[in-house]
């Protein structure tokens, strides 16, 4: 499968994203994740983002999409890919059209994760990052929380409330996606290649796609 999934922060694109790659041996793809993998990869493309990101700027259009095109010739891709948060604006959605041309590409669907804001807000409120940073694990107060409350079950270290995960911070990262984001969902839309889910249910995610895939 070759998707792009869309959502809000929070709406569950992450865990959709997991359970699909396990479906058929599609690789998830996030912005965050080839710019990472090209600066560790040290490629030229790699160098030039890790200078911008170093000095705290964001990365241009066509740096992204360079490094976003050599991902996706990688031999993990032939099976499929699912990108996760990108793209994210109207500019960034032309220009990977025009590269998914080039490189013969076609994507089956753009999936839209619909969840109310409210839910949103309860969900990253109540997600706890353990401090150790050779660590990471992620736990949720509401539904899934560490067996000792405030400590890492996996290393004993302990977990945090991240600053961009208070109410608001996240009401702030809300308003910049309805604002940046939220209008790729016209745009997928009128080239009748949308279909939006409720994404409070991870199962009747992945069930819609699959249907919609197989009709």
């Amino acid at each position: 499968m070759r998707l792009i999934l869309l959502g809000a922060p929070g709406a569950g694109k992450g865990t959709v994203s997991k359970v699909l790659t396990e479906l058929d041996g599609s690789v998830q793809i996030s912005t965050g994740d080839i710019l990472r993998g090209a600066v560790k990869a040290e490629s030229e493309l790699g160098k030039t983002a890790k200078g911008y990101m170093n000095r705290g700027e964001l990365v241009p259009d066509d740096l992204i999409l360079g490094i976003m095109e050599q991902r996706l010739l990688e031999d993990d891709c032939k099976n499929g890919f699912l990108l996760d948060g990108f793209p994210r604006t109207i500019a960034q959605a032309d220009a990977l059209g025009e590269m998914l041309t080039k490189l013969e590409i076609e994507l089956d669907m753009v999936v839209e994760l619909q969840v109310p804001r409210d839910e949103i807000v309860a969900r990253l409120t109540s997600r706890r990052t353990c401090s150790n940073s050779t660590c990471q694990a992620i736990y949720n107060t509401r539904f899934k929380p560490s067996k000792v409350e405030g400590i890492c079950d996996v290393c004993g270290s302990e977990t945090i409330q991240r600053d961009d995960e208070t109410e608001t911070a996240i009401l702030q990262r809300l308003d910049t996606y309805d604002e940046q984001t939220s209008p790729l969902v016209e745009y997928y839309k009128n080239q009748d290649m949308l279909i939006s889910v409720d994404g409070t249910s991870t199962d009747t995610v992945v069930s819609t796609i699959q249907d919609n895939l197989s009709s």
